[in-house]
């Protein structure tokens, strides 16, 4: 099956000789539809299917069970949260799945450690953490090249948005769209129409199709789940940085035609360490140009749009 949006190869970044043209290409599909699909990202595919497998089996487990690891009072930024409770902004009603959160440890000695949440694991599934930790450290190296890409493209030093993702607060989430009530509702869906709140999202390659983008001319376009392909999406946080050079674009999960499946999908959410302020660049202001957005510090940002969206009570 073709891609329907632009595929790069992250190998090409690496080579010299083939640095410039990935840059351009990359960015230019960012800056054009906000999405891209990755290849040569160096994580075995394996590894993905174990962190599928092991969320399979804990999806299965009962509502009590899973219920335990449920921590609302922290924004939902670690563990369990329950199927119908998030929903997208401006819309009241709840998505159809439900999902778990792992983020980043520290070590103890690190400033940042004591303002991260600790990561919630289930005694029922004792190998889920080391997939997670696997995972996360290998999707964190990837997240690296692609925002030391994007300053590039942008013109800015090949550091200056990797930084601010060094020691942040990534999160990677794993959700089950289950076969339910609902799919012929007016207005309900697996995920509505949303933006991503973050800088950079990277999905990995889902087990089901049903990932749609909505394109400048206002239609939606359909990104296909092909194995050893990541797709890599940019939000809120790098609109901000980039005066909208670099757009968070509209995206959804449709719901399934035909004879419904469920879907599982595991996108690792990009975010800056806790002292970032979400600043427009320079590099992204014509001369005499005024930034559309006022400086923010990301983690309040943050808070703001996790109450919109139902994780964080005001």
């Amino acid at each position: 099956m073709q891609q329907s949006i632009p595929v790069v190869d992250l190998r090409q970044f690496a080579d010299p000789a083939g640095r410039d043209a990935f840059v351009q290409k990359y960015g230019d599909a960012l800056r054009e539809l906000g999405f891209v699909a990755i290849e040569g990202y160096g994580i075995d595919d394996a590894l993905f299917e174990q962190a599928y497998d092991v969320f399979r089996r804990f999806f299965a487990l009962s509502e009590d069970v899973k219920k335990k690891y449920e921590v609302p009072e922290t924004g939902r930024a670690r563990g369990y949260t329950s199927f119908g409770v998030e929903h997208a902004k401006d819309n009241a009603k709840p998505d159809l799945k439900e999902f778990f959160h792992v983020g980043r440890a520290l070590p103890a000695e690190d400033p940042f450690a004591s303002r991260l949440v600790p990561n919630v694991w289930p005694e029922e599934i004792p190998e889920l953490r080391k997939v997670c930790d696997a995972l996360f450290a290998q999707l964190d190296e990837v997240s690296y090249q692609c925002l030391e890409a994007l300053s590039i493209y942008l013109g800015a030093e090949p550091s200056f948005l990797r930084d601010m993702a060094v020691r942040g607060n990534t999160v990677h989430r794993f959700i089950h769209y289950p076969v339910c009530d609902g799919f012929d509702e007016p207005g309900v869906m697996r995920a509505a129409q949303h933006e991503d709140i973050n800088l950079m999202t990277l999905l990995p390659p889902a087990d089901e199709s049903g990932l749609e983008l909505l394109t400048r001319d206002g239609t939606w376009l359909p990104i296909h789940a092909i194995p050893g392909q990541i797709i890599a999406d940019t939000g809120d946080m790098m609109s901000r940085l980039t005066n909208d050079v670099i757009p968070a674009t509209t995206h959804r999960v449709v719901n399934p035609k035909g004879e419904p499946k469920p879907r599982y999908s595991m996108p690792f959410f990009v975010h800056p360490h806790f002292d970032v302020t979400l600043e427009v660049m320079e590099q992204c202001l014509a001369p005499g140009e005024a930034p559309k957005y006022a400086p923010i510090n990301n983690h309040d940002f943050l808070l703001q749009r996790l109450h919109e969206i139902g994780l964080k009570k005001a």
